[in-house]
């Protein structure tokens, strides 16, 4: 889902080992068409550089469909029971809301596997507080439900959170409380105004969401950006490089990073944005950052909120791998890679990018051997162990 404005796209950062020219031949107009030169706006052409608008070739559709056939008997899609599953609790979490009596709204995200935390925003009025309403009225009557298992609450996390399972079915709820007496129904969280006013915490828990619905805004094909996300996360899982505590890439890294390819590949299908995605980022001159769109700082006028500036913030130059977020404030997503976890992230986009080049010159499919599993185990000399303890069950949960 797409609400609100279009932001301005400007001229991104072009990577090197493609070449790309700034007439007509090689732009796109961002939406879900077929593109060409003649039916490009031409103030678009001017902002938007891509690299390729070729459309894609009768074996590109034969090998993407192989592509989702081997994510679907991977168990990489839900079942209609898992999805109907899902509906159903994010319903009987909506009851809850109404049980309570405050006036809230639910957001959930738009892009999961089998057996992913549904990943939760909830909305509330002025009155209702992050402390006595959402970590103390709600989280005592979820603990009072025979249904919900597992709760904790994080409330001094970089953005608080309170977890649990429903049914069996494992939540992520943020909370984002607005200076509003009512939450209209028609809510738009798209607009930067809703952030006046707001404190930290709101703010992270906001840009969750309005940087997902930036992101469908800012890929031409939903579809395709869908089915290659899933590919490029299941792979980092594989590979052993998906985790933000690591000093590796998460969830909503990886999206940035898909989401940039399909701009760049306007008209192609998963199989080749798999393959382009390699390509691209084995080349990138990091740090240059990678941007779906101009960064928004026309809202620091009047709301102060710190976007990322390396020409004004000194620390924004130590960053290794700058993904930035589509949405105000605009911020580095991936600010705790170290030089280390670059290096490594290099190397196996090498490895993907050697694999799907002898994939594509065998005209042969090979997905196995790309998503194989890293032997971690045998490729060091020496390991680290460390056990995590705690006093009681509950803290231990926390962990």
């Amino acid at each position: 889902m797409c609400w609100g404005r279009f932001p301005g796209i400007p001229e991104p950062y072009r990577p090197p080992g493609e070449p790309g020219t700034r007439d007509g031949t090689q732009v796109a107009y961002p939406c879900n068409l077929m593109y060409d030169q003649h039916s490009l706006d031409s103030n678009f052409l001017r902002r938007f550089i891509v690299l390729n608008i070729q459309g894609p070739k009768d074996l590109d559709v034969i090998k993407t469909k192989a592509l989702e056939n081997y994510l679907q008997d991977t168990g990489l899609y839900e079942s209609n029971e898992e999805a109907l599953r899902r509906e159903e609790v994010l319903g009987r979490l909506l009851q809850l809301d109404d049980l309570s009596g405050s006036d809230t709204q639910y957001r959930m995200s738009e892009v999961h596997g089998p057996g992913a935390d549904i990943e939760t925003l909830c909305v509330g009025p002025r009155y209702a507080t992050r402390g006595n309403g959402f970590f103390g009225e709600l989280h005592r009557m979820l603990s009072e439900l025979p249904e919900v298992t597992e709760l904790h609450s994080v409330p001094d996390a970089y953005v608080p959170l309170m977890g649990f399972k429903l049914n069996g079915v494992s939540i992520g709820l943020l909370y984002a409380k607005l200076p509003l007496w009512i939450i209209p129904e028609d809510l738009d969280i798209s607009q930067d105004s809703i952030l006046q006013n707001a404190d930290e915490q709101t703010v992270r828990s906001l840009n969750g969401c309005r940087v997902t619905d930036q992101i469908f805004c800012l890929v031409p094909n939903i579809h395709s950006f869908r089915t290659t996300l899933r590919c490029i996360r299941f792979w980092a899982k594989k590979r052993g490089v998906y985790s933000n505590v690591s000093g590796f890439l998460g969830g909503i890294n990886w999206a940035l990073l898909v989401a940039r390819i399909c701009q760049l590949y306007p008209n192609a299908l998963p199989n080749m944005l798999v393959s382009r995605f390699f390509r691209v980022y084995t080349q990138w001159h990091w740090p240059n950052p990678i941007l779906l769109c101009s960064i928004d700082d026309e809202g620091s006028s009047f709301l102060g909120l710190q976007v990322w500036d390396p020409r004004r913030n000194p620390k924004d130059l130590l960053h290794k791998m700058p993904i930035i977020t589509p949405a105000y404030p605009c911020m580095n997503s991936s600010y705790n890679v170290s030089a280390s976890t670059l290096r490594i992230m290099t190397g196996e986009f090498q490895r993907g990018k050697d694999l799907c080049a002898a994939m594509e010159a065998k005209e042969a499919d090979q997905w196995d051997t790309l998503f194989e599993p890293f032997a971690f185990f045998e490729a060091y000399k020496n390991y680290l162990q460390i056990n995590i303890s705690a006093s009681n069950v509950e803290d231990l949960k926390k962990w």
